[in-house]
């Protein structure tokens, strides 16, 4: 990461980052704390909220705006874009990381719905509905959207992860839509397609303790490097092996189900 290109590109703006209490989004709020920009951080833990804002602070550089506020809460989100609305200088760039992951096998959610519905909710609806909103804010800043998005968004499916899966390849597919509308309008959009990192929300799943993963700092570099490079898309070298052999296990699939 290139401090001096980062605080360069980030002098005076005005950065949004949901799910920002914990994981990569709290870590990103730090690898920012020493730059003279205005932090705005959302999550559902207003505790935590209060002190990475106070940590930040008192380096006595950057400017921390919270709130609390569960983003598939359609009342609670009213009140945060009503809030960001009112930001006199509106927004430069939003970081979309809030999310949720569910390992389940699917004979084990045939009662649960709901994994479903709050995994498309956070994944899919709450990114959409918060773009939908303030696109004229990063139009007028000629702003940049940055979605915190994950490798299987480009392979295959697998088993056990249909919810989470499903939800972050639909706002995947979204963004990837939506491109170039923005784009001819100065919007810039990044995807960054991260592997497995080292966050809270993988430790539920236990198949995952002894995994190889990024660590939540490794991932905050990469998402300030998005920053400043405005590369598209931001993914790793070794991800183009990985889509090889998910043509060819969608080929050999089609092929066992035609015999």
């Amino acid at each position: 990461m290139n401090k001096m290109r980062l605080k360069k590109q980030l002098e005076g703006k005005s950065i949004l980052i949901t799910g920002a209490s914990s994981g990569i989004g709290e870590q990103l709020a730090y690898e920012l704390a020493s730059i003279n920009c205005h932090l705005i951080l959302v999550a559902r833990q207003g505790d935590k909220l209060e002190n990475i804002k106070s940590e930040i602070e008192a380096m006595n550089c950057t400017k921390v705006s919270i709130f609390q506020a569960d983003l598939r809460n359609e009342s609670e989100t009213l009140e945060f874009l009503a809030f960001l609305h009112k930001l006199p200088d509106g927004l430069d760039i939003v970081v979309s990381n809030a999310g949720l992951s569910i390992n389940r096998s699917i004979y084990e959610s045939l009662d649960r719905f709901h994994d479903f519905t709050r995994t498309m909710s956070i994944n899919y609806y709450a990114p959409v509905q918060l773009l939908l909103s303030i696109i004229p804010q990063l139009q007028k800043n000629g702003g940049q959207i940055i979605n915190v998005s994950t490798i299987n968004a480009l392979l295959a499916p697998v088993p056990y992860f249909a919810a989470y899966q499903a939800s972050k390849t639909a706002f995947d597919v979204w963004l990837r839509s939506v491109a170039p509308e923005l784009k001819a309008k100065g919007i810039i959009t990044t995807t960054v397609y991260f592997p497995l990192v080292n966050t809270p929300m993988i430790q539920p799943t236990t198949a995952y303790q002894n995994k190889p993963a990024l660590s939540k700092q490794g991932a905050a570099k990469i998402i300030c490097k998005a920053m400043y490079r405005k590369k598209k898309k931001m993914k790793p070298w070794w991800l183009i092996f990985g889509q090889f052999v998910s043509i060819f296990l969608n080929s050999f699939i089609n092929f066992t189900k035609k015999r």
